[in-house]
């Protein structure tokens, strides 16, 4: 059950704030137990990524930050020059089914739209059916056939961002 109190707090941070270390680890130890793979693996590769790939002017570190803990966050990075890729959309198990990871990937659409995307990519594995159901939900395109079982690769998703759709398009 989600803990109540205050909405929290949108940040936007670098990979090297130290709030984002329960995220990573967090991601590692469920992306191990998923997928069986070695925990310290895992985690070095999350920690290990190019600061810069998450940080202005192409890419964003967002954090949802109650009583100055991270409790949800994702990411996005530059994937072509129209083409903003999301990655390592989080919620503390402690928070999940309150709406937070959909809150996250809202905010990081908005920002990279913001900065001139035009579209959004994602990927994610066939063990989380819970993320394959946010974007399904959240209205991004499955370039894969959701009717067919699990398959060992990631599900990639797309979703064109508002901005680019042309106003007849939308019924004005």
């Amino acid at each position: 059950m989600p803990i109540s109190g205050p909405p929290p707090e949108s940040v936007w941070v670098r990979q090297t704030d130290p709030r984002v270390k329960p995220l990573l680890a967090d991601l590692a130890r469920e992306y191990s137990s998923r997928y069986h793979r070695v925990l310290a693996d895992v985690h070095h590769e999350l920690r290990e990524y190019p600061v810069e790939r998450f940080s202005p002017p192409d890419g964003g570190l967002l954090l949802l930050v109650r009583a100055g803990h991270a409790v949800a966050g994702g990411a996005f990075q530059r994937y072509d020059p129209e083409t903003a890729e999301l990655k390592r959309i989080w919620t503390h198990r402690a928070h999940r089914r309150s709406g937070l990871a959909r809150r996250v990937v809202a905010e990081l659409e908005a920002e990279a739209e913001r900065r001139g995307y035009r579209r959004v990519y994602l990927t994610t594995g066939p063990n989380q059916p819970e993320a394959r159901e946010l974007y399904l939900a959240s209205g991004y395109t499955a370039h894969f056939d959701v009717s067919a079982p699990p398959r060992e690769k990631p599900l990639p998703f797309s979703r064109i961002l508002p901005s680019a759709i042309p106003a007849r398009a939308v019924g004005a």
